[in-house]
């Protein structure tokens, strides 16, 4: 049987073992939202390209259909809303985006229910067919329309109205009446192509944003940091720590609580001048010269080292072989397989999408330019450039 090579070191393999569990379950998270979101687009993309109604639909509604005019979509629970309040809404246009996150059950402010009823998409209208009476919203008279990002409501500016109106649907119902609208919108201005058009976009851009499998972490690459509980971070509070003291100790400079110096001088007799000898005189005493004693010079303070001094060239970086600093220089949006083997990575590393950064805590993630970059981490600190 040949002999295997080993390192000798079972901590080694212990750190292959736990890197690699960590950046596989990193990736499978990834990997997972990732196909969400491109299985959603694509049913998008074939909807759109199918979606059609029937005349055959509108039976049983206590609706009158014009002769060219088929019903799309109908849903028995909505509700009529109105807005106290005067409001410009922004013109209609053919956003098909899916929603990212979830629409809360609840009524925006300043919104209050009128109705209640069936709300029915047409090739030519909006239509709710409420317990009040029939509300209807003809495409053509249309001049402001906007979905609430936060709540399942749909408001609607017309021409023959002048309060703003419009309807609030269950949770689970707001996404797809919004795109079937959109789609009935786009038919009445003949524009479905372009709708195709912005998915088949979108399901460009997501395939390009699929995530990588992380390369399989070998025991030869353990560091010594990994045997120290806390690694790097550990050892940089300690370095901090070893160089702070001494400069603090400095900084005090304590006086000498004898005062030997200040004392010595003091006591020492000032030297007296002595008056030239005469013949007449007894000859004097020859007395020894005064000796000054000269106080010690004081100890010079060390000047604090700078933090360039202490930082490296790599601008306080840790060191590494893929040339990542933070100096300052290019972002880096598609960083090396290995860098979480030289950087403490956040959790799900690999989700992010944008530019490398440093988070307050030291740890880096990839959300650089993105909104609430490292909010979970205290915020950006500094960009990792190379």
């Amino acid at each position: 049987m040949a002999k295997t090579e080993s390192t000798g070191s079972t901590w080694r393999y212990r750190w292959a073992h736990r890197q690699n569990v960590r950046r596989v379950s990193t990736y499978r998270g990834a990997e997972a939202a990732w196909r969400r979101r491109d299985d959603e687009l694509r049913r998008l993309r074939v909807l759109a390209a199918d979606f059609q109604g029937s005349a055959a639909a509108g039976a049983g509604l206590a609706l009158e259909l014009a002769a060219d005019e088929v019903v799309l979509w109908a849903l028995p629970a909505a509700q009529l809303v109105e807005v106290r309040h005067t409001t410009v809404l922004p013109a209609p246009d053919l956003t098909v985006a899916p929603q990212t996150g979830p629409l809360r059950p609840r009524r925006p402010d300043g919104v209050r229910v009128t109705d209640a009823g069936m709300a029915v998409i047409t090739s030519r209208r909006l239509v709710l067919l409420g317990g009040r009476g029939r509300r209807e919203w003809a495409y053509g008279r249309i001049t402001g329309l906007a979905h609430d990002p936060a709540a399942p409501v749909t408001l609607i500016q017309a021409l023959d109205r002048r309060l703003t109106s419009g309807l609030l649907l269950p949770t689970d119902a707001a996404p797809d009446f919004r795109f079937k609208l959109t789609l009935a919108f786009a038919d009445a201005i003949e524009q479905r192509a372009a709708v195709l058009a912005q998915l088949d976009e979108l399901i460009a851009e997501h395939a390009q944003l699929k995530p990588f499998r992380p390369a399989v972490n070998t025991p030869a690459q353990a560091r010594f940091t990994a045997r120290v509980p806390g690694g790097r971070r550990t050892l940089a509070v300690a370095a901090a720590i070893a160089l702070l003291v001494p400069a603090a100790l400095i900084e005090s400079d304590p006086s000498d609580p004898t005062g030997g110096a200040e004392v010595a001088a003091a006591a020492t007799p000032a030297p007296t001048q002595s008056a030239p000898p005469t013949h007449s005189a007894a000859p004097a005493l020859i007395r020894p010269s005064p000796v000054r004693v000269t106080p010690p010079p004081k100890a010079t303070r060390s000047p604090r080292p700078s933090p360039s001094a202490s930082q490296g060239p790599r601008c306080g970086a840790p060191e590494n072989p893929l040339g990542y600093d933070y100096c300052g220089g290019t972002r880096i949006r598609k960083p090396a397989a290995e860098v979480c083997d030289w950087f403490d990575c956040v959790p799900q590393f690999w989700s992010g999408r944008g530019y490398l950064v440093q988070c307050r805590d030291g740890s880096v993630s990839l959300t650089g330019g993105r909104p609430n970059a490292c909010a979970e981490h205290g915020g950006v600190r500094r960009t990792v450039a190379k």
